[in-house]
């Protein structure tokens, strides 16, 4: 691995995705920081991380929002780099670019043309050499292949699970779309964005009944049919809301919640990003690359199944040609597995806050 870089005081890195991908940065983000205090962090993201991270506490001192650029703000085709992109980044004089956005065919060339004196990150074998690389491979956790990309300029581990403060901002936006939760709140979130991760909705709510908690489910607005089936398959009243709350505002529901049960998406992130325990359901492959990395407090279920059950295709060589059936593959995780996770981290915290809900 290489060492420090000398002379940084300003740096780039490149991570224009999801919450879920985001959070899964903030160990390697927190490391460059530490590697240089003095520096000044810049994250090329996306409009969210703009407001998401405005005036909150963490590794980042400023983002960038990038216009829609193929391959690295969006994966149509069709959006090149608007004119003067980067002169107005090159203006900024980055003394170190760091690519922690994917194997590299699209967005190393993109890092390349910031101009900054050292560019580090990682690489596939079709994409552009950087001044210090390492090769991005399969099967491999995100949030430490990120460190490791990191490590290339000096930037040691430290936490490995990231954290995400929870601002006055964030519970006053709660507050006024949600009002007070109630104590000993359980929140179900039943969505993914690939259909082929997403339990069935009638299990979340058999579990959810069967815990005898207050529940919200929690989901996007483009995610309100599974939001709503959820609540409407219980046979106790919940909350359902989908689309209801920006992303601030979720944080700060999860916060109070003694649990959160869902599936392999980037809220389960953000609820464990902010301290709570979560239970969910992953398929294995993804498991790998973005499960939790401690199991006291959070609890993956797996299912094992390892072909489309439509039409039979391998689903887990690399770099496989994807079917197009978007049935869910992860149907073999019975209710009885969740239930008894979600039960023994209910117990668990209730002997850490000495038998009291959280209020």
């Amino acid at each position: 691995m290489g060492g420090p870089v000398p002379g940084v005081e300003r740096i780039v890195v490149l991570r224009a995705n999801a919450i879920g991908d985001y959070l899964l940065a903030v160990p390697a983000l927190e490391a460059l920081k530490a590697a240089y205090p003095d520096a000044k962090l810049t994250l090329l993201g996306l409009p969210w991380h703009a407001g998401f991270l405005a005036q909150r506490p963490g590794p980042v001192d400023e983002v960038i929002a990038l216009p829609p650029v193929t391959g690295v703000s969006v994966a149509e085709d069709g959006h090149a780099a608007p004119p003067g992109l980067f002169e107005g980044l090159r203006e900024r004089a980055f003394d170190l670019a760091v690519q922690l956005h994917g194997g590299g065919r699209y967005s190393n060339p993109f890092v390349r043309r910031l101009g900054a004196r050292v560019t580090a990150g990682l690489r596939t074998p079709d994409a552009e050499e950087l001044d210090r690389w390492m090769p991005y491979a399969g099967y491999h956790h995100e949030a430490l292949r990120l460190l490791q990309a990191v490590e290339l300029v000096g930037a040691a581990p430290g936490r490995l699970e990231p954290r995400a403060a929870v601002t006055g901002r964030d519970r006053e936006e709660l507050a006024d779309a949600f009002g007070e939760p109630p104590p000993g709140l359980v929140a179900v979130h039943p969505g993914a964005r690939d259909p082929r991760r997403r339990w069935p909705v009638e299990r979340f709510a058999e579990v959810a009944d069967r815990l005898g908690r207050p529940v919200v489910v929690t989901g996007s607005a483009a995610e309100r049919e599974l939001v709503e089936g959820v609540a409407a398959a219980m046979r106790s009243p919940a909350v359902a809301a989908a689309g209801t709350l920006g992303l601030g505002a979720l944080a700060a529901l999860y916060e109070r919640c003694d649990l959160v049960i869902g599936t392999d998406t980037g809220p389960r992130h953000l609820a464990a990003a902010v301290g709570t325990p979560t239970v969910a359901v992953y398929w294995c492959v993804n498991l790998i690359g973005y499960g939790p990395l401690s199991r006291t407090w959070h609890r993956p279920l797996i299912s094992w199944t390892t072909a489309c059950p439509v039409c039979g295709a391998d689903g887990v060589r690399p770099r496989a040609e994807r079917c197009p059936h978007d049935v869910p593959w992860v149907t073999d995780v019975p209710v009885e597995a969740v239930l008894e996770e979600a039960e023994s981290l209910l117990a668990l915290r209730g002997r850490e806050t000495g038998g009291a809900t959280r209020a």
